[in-house]
């Protein structure tokens, strides 16, 4: 079934879900925000990842997708967004998460750019340990029985770093790199985009454990504390970039303890899989005493307020008036009814909700009005009523 509603519009229903605001597109989905209802009559916020059709017309992707977000929704942990629904619609694969209110790492690092607004180096280093958090927390899953289940995340970089207005810290699309990896006709800013935080043995085709994903969040913070991307180049990062590995040296900033702090992102970006962080714990244990060593700890409340100071009021302004407006499509028209001495068919218009109705009467030849209109009075009071209370706060 192929929907009659354009790709772009906006709001529009998609299944079990009113999209009402793209967030993002990339090599892989267009990326919505939209709401649903919940078992209990409620209401909730989601992200929808509209998978591209280049990829979900591929069975082999398909199934493979289908497997791997299986595993990444038994991931319940607090820096981990949780999977909700995969399914199809529309002859379109797609995936349903938690909503994280905020950026991802890589819009909030064009946003500092653009605004000209420094990323202080405190938050910048609680971003890296709460994402470590969730990646040891992956890598050390088991299942059932007792088992580990291997997870690799495969695909750890500013856009699946998620940070919120509250200050949250949560990686997402876990799994889904694998999925990707069962299909060899992606597109090309797909490569790119995994090519700039590919561990060398990834770009290199060989197995992948833990430590891969210890090298590219070992890019993240090696970026976050040069102020540029490690691998440069016209066309974007390159698999043979990636396959070298060669990582220049940090520049001086003058923070506390410094060359414990280089040491620490050079051991994580190793090209030597044995002389890197053999896990995501080893890491975050050194990074976490060189961050309480130097007195550079940050809290989420801290990291939260800074955000909403600076970017905050006017993206969740914008973002709540989509939504209202969006509810107030899916409220669907209001009844209008129009006494002209015979009372008329109802009729369905579309108009703005009215605080109060005002009902056009005349008077019979006795002086009052006939009694029709005393009904179509009490009516339309209900309607008012009923209105009041779909009109969006």
């Amino acid at each position: 079934m192929v929907s009659a509603v354009p790709d772009d519009a906006l709001p529009r229903r998609f299944g079990d879900y009113l999209l009402f605001d793209k967030i993002g597109e990339g090599g892989m989905a267009r990326i919505y925000l939209g709401r649903t209802k919940t078992e209990l009559g409620g209401e909730r916020l989601l992200v929808v990842k509209q998978i591209l059709p280049t990829l979900s017309s591929s069975e082999q992707f398909s199934r493979a997708l289908i497997d791997e977000a299986k595993l990444a929704a038994q991931l319940s942990h607090g820096n981990i967004v949780q999977v909700s629904d995969l399914g199809r619609e529309d002859d379109m694969l797609y995936i349903a998460m938690e909503y994280v209110e905020g950026f991802d790492l890589r819009e909030l690092l064009r946003e500092c750019s653009k605004n000209k607004v420094p990323l202080p180096v405190e938050f910048s280093l609680l971003i890296v340990t709460e994402t470590l958090r969730g990646l040891d927390f992956a890598h050390r899953r088991r299942d059932d029985d007792g088992k580990p289940l291997g997870l690799v995340h495969r695909d750890v970089s500013p856009s699946n770093v998620l940070v919120s207005f509250e200050g949250e810290v949560k990686l997402c699309d876990f799994g889904i790199a694998r999925a990707m990896g069962a299909d060899s006709d992606l597109p090309d800013e797909t490569i790119q985009g995994k090519a700039g935080y590919m561990s060398p043995e990834a770009a290199n085709g060989e197995a992948l454990d833990g430590r891969g994903d210890v090298f590219a969040i070992g890019i993240i913070l090696w970026e976050l504390l040069a102020g540029r991307r490690l691998y440069k180049g016209d066309g974007g990062p390159s698999l043979e970039q990636a396959r070298q590995a060669q990582v220049p040296e940090l520049p001086t900033r003058g923070y506390p303890d410094e060359e414990n702090l280089h040491a620490l992102v050079m051991k994580a970006l190793s090209k030597d899989v044995g002389a890197r962080y053999e896990s995501a714990q080893a890491m975050l244990r050194d990074l976490e005493a060189y961050i309480s060593t130097a007195g550079l700890v940050a809290s989420p409340l801290k990291f939260g307020e800074w955000l909403m100071e600076h970017f905050g009021a006017e993206i969740i302004e914008k973002r709540r008036a989509r939504e209202r407006a969006a509810k107030a499509i899916e409220a669907g028209p209001l009844l209008r009814v129009e006494p002209t001495g015979t009372p008329p068919p109802v009729t369905s218009t579309v108009h703005p909700p009215a605080a109060s109705v005002r009902p056009a009467t005349r008077g019979n030849s006795a002086g009052g009005a006939p009694p029709w209109v005393y009904l179509v009075v009490v009516l339309l009071v209900a309607a008012a009523a009923a209105a009041f209370m779909l009109t969006p706060s």
